[in-house]
């Protein structure tokens, strides 16, 4: 397909639905076209348009330069070479207030979804320039413009189809071809281990990661939520009540006093539009899933898509800066709630988050009406969105997740020399760790892998491997020095059961990264097992009961020769101890 030119768009996206008038009083915010510090967004007539990474960050080192409240702070390396930088806005200078709640807000981990960084320009503008450097008396701020800095950077006009605007978006994965918002367990890639970095250094209290939906039309132009909500299950209940019970009425209040219509954050179940809502899931892959485990309070932001990219903005300023206001009214209560949730041990770990087929309530929803027609292209009814608001609340059912698998809590796991690799991702993520220097034998219970089953496909770059059965054999165990034992006795121990188990679905296993277990050395040929099998029958009556059970229960076992024999090979001393006996252990209390 040619290419168009790089601001040109090839249609008006006339094939969206229709667009439902709005004029908030938010639009105050915009500055001028002719001031000196009008961004690359307000200066465009449409309010369409998001500047690039080098018109972006060259605005930012000139308000950098402008202003003692500002600086910039590179924080880590793109795969292509592109400097990833945070924008800090501080009265405290380089070193922060410990008493002052921190807020960090993340635009650009999908860079086509990028609101955040043009909100966050004209606030950081504002705060500098504009009569709300206020804003920074008892709160400090941190803005990642643009995390994917290299999907950023592969922008073009046929980004995301179902968005309106900016015209020019960027790509949704990196230049690695991997979506971020994936990778905050595993940690492959090196912008999250950047920004994982970056949390570790200035312990954010309120994390927010600011999106863009696909998906339905309705009525809210932003939609929040967080793992917990209105009651739901939550690895940090108590910051979860403070962010049902204070952050979102306060939040909500604000955006409707600028004109814009909040939400919840849901997404639908189905083609239908009535068919219900769910909440998306509770995976500790995506931003508020982390964020609950890691027991850093994250909202997520999902900005509709199909409302302007002006409109999107000007909502997200509105709530970036109501939370600064409320950070400095109740950090302190925030931060309680975070002292409550980092002090649990829960001796049980519910994991592997499924949609409960149930729902957990009924919801008023802000429908938009629509009709369904036959589409000669697709040969079925498809929805047509009218963009008319439907004056009457749509009563749907919600569908929340439920756990599939329940964990238990070891005092500790060890992690042997050899994989540096998983050790060196335990550090990143700031889980404190026991570096042994000499070899050491310790009681652990190993655990035998039972029929895992790898995936036919990869997933962000790796290929799956799941087991639903695991077999518990005590050993004691010899730790080479380099050994590291991991204690679930820390506040980011519910991180290291989720990552080390391997029937967690976001355990490094089940990512395959651990896929040598699956390897067995060394076989036996049919001439000689088989004389050694019949001397097995022979000598063991008990092992004769069991093989002829496993006979009569099983035809197609009895019948095949290979099978019959590699039962009995298994049970001898030749047999690879070591197959799929997973390498991290669990020590025994």
């Amino acid at each position: 397909m040619s290419q168009s030119a790089p601001n040109a768009a090839p249609w008006d996206q006339d094939f969206l639905p229709p667009v439902p008038a709005w004029s908030g009083a938010s639009r105050a915010l915009l500055r001028p076209a002719s001031d000196p510090w009008a961004t690359d967004f307000e200066r465009d007539p449409g309010l369409n348009f998001s500047p690039d990474y080098a018109a972006t960050r060259a605005w930012f080192d000139r308000l950098d330069a402008s202003s003692d409240l500002i600086r910039i702070e590179q924080f880590g390396t793109s795969p292509e070479g592109r400097p990833i930088y945070a924008v800090i806005a501080s009265k405290d200078g380089a070193t922060f207030d410990p008493a002052k709640p921190v807020l960090l807000i993340q635009a650009g981990i999908h860079p086509g979804e990028i609101d955040g960084k043009d909100a966050g320009m004209m606030l950081l503008r504002d705060i500098a320039h504009y009569g709300k450097a206020h804003l920074l008396d008892g709160v400090n701020l941190i803005l990642i413009p643009i995390l994917s800095v290299d999907g950023h950077e592969r922008a073009g006009a046929y980004s995301r189809p179902n968005q309106r605007g900016p015209r020019i978006q960027g790509w949704r994965n990196t230049a690695t071809n991997q979506n971020l918002n994936r990778d905050y367990m595993k940690l492959d890639q090196a912008e999250m281990r950047a920004v994982r970095g970056l949390v570790l250094k200035y312990r954010p209290d309120l994390y927010v990661d600011v999106h863009v939906t696909d998906g339905m039309d309705y009525q809210y132009d932003l939609t929040f939520g967080f793992n917990g909500e209105s009651g739901a299950f939550s690895r940090s209940p108590a910051s979860s009540a403070w962010l049902d019970d204070v952050f979102k009425p306060v939040i909500y209040a604000a955006l409707e006093d600028e004109g814009h219509i909040p939400g919840e954050l849901v997404f639908g179940v189905g083609d239908d539009p009535k068919a219900g809502l769910s909440d998306g899931g509770l995976g500790e892959r995506f931003s508020n899933g982390w964020g609950a485990a890691a027991h850093v309070p994250t909202i997520l932001i999902e900005n509709h898509s199909l409302k302007p990219f002006g409109q999107r903005v000007l909502g997200t300023y509105v709530f970036i800066e109501a939370a600064l206001h409320l950070l400095e009214r109740d950090g302190a209560g925030l931060r309680a709630a975070i002292r409550a949730d980092e002090a649990l041990r829960p001796a049980e770990i519910p994991a592997n988050f499924a949609p409960d087929p149930t729902p957990q309530r009924t919801v008023a929803f802000k429908g938009i009406r629509y009709e369904t027609y036959r589409s000669e292209a697709s040969g079925r009814d498809e929805i047509r969105w009218l963009g008319q608001p439907d004056p009457e609340p749509w009563s749907l059912p919600f569908y929340g997740s439920r756990p599939t698998l329940t964990l238990g809590r070891p005092a500790a796991y060890w992690v042997p020399a050899h994989r540096a690799d998983l050790i060196e991702r335990l550090t990143i993520h700031g889980v404190r760790l026991e570096r042994i220097e000499a070899p050491r034998t310790v009681e652990v219970n190993m655990l035998r892998l039972v029929d895992p089953t790898v995936a036919g496909r990869t997933n962000e770059g790796h290929v799956a491997i799941s087991v639903k059965t695991v077999e518990v054999e005590r050993r004691a165990w010899t730790w080479p020095a380099g050994s590291v034992r991991v204690s679930t006795d820390q506040p980011l121990g519910d991180v290291v059961v989720l990552l080390l188990e391997p029937q967690s679905s976001e355990s490094f296993f089940a990512w395959g990264l651990i896929p040598e277990v699956l390897n067995r050395v060394e076989y036996i040929e049919g001439y000689a097992i088989a004389p050694l099998a019949d001397r097995m029958l022979a000598a063991d009556p008990a092992l004769k009961a069991e093989f002829e059970a496993r006979l009569a229960a099983e035809p197609e076992f009895a019948a095949n020769g290979d099978a019959r024999l590699a039962w009995f090979y298994e049970r001898t001393p030749f047999y690879d101890d070591r197959f799929r006996l997973y390498p991290i252990a669990r020590e025994v209390q």
